[in-house]
C-alpha cells in the first residue's frame, strides 16, 4: 500500500525526521512542520519503507504539498 504524506496546512519544514530507505510505523513522525510558533508532525499512516522526501529543512509548503511517500 502507498501512502502519500501531504501538509495539512501553510508551514515551514523545521526538521526531517525520516529518510529515504528508512523503515517506520503506524504513527512514526516523518517530518517536523512549524506553523504559528507551533511543531505540526506529520506522520506515517501504516508501517511501511520511506520511498520518496520531497521537502527540506526550510521549506514553506502549502496545504495539500507533497511532503513524503510511504510504501
Amino acid at each position: 500500500m502507498t501512502e502519500e504524506i501531504r501538509a495539512e496546512m501553510v508551514a515551514n519544514v523545521s526538521k526531517v525526521v525520516a529518510h529515504e530507505g528508512d523503515s517506520v510505523t503506524d504513527g512514526s513522525e516523518v517530518v517536523i512542520l512549524e506553523s504559528m510558533k507551533m511543531e505540526i508532525p506529520a506522520v506515517a499512516h501504516h508501517a511501511g519503507r520511506v520511498t520518496k522526501v520531497a521537502v527540506a529543512v526550510g521549506d514553506v509548503v502549502q496545504e495539500g504539498d507533497l511532503i513524503a511517500v510511504v510504501e
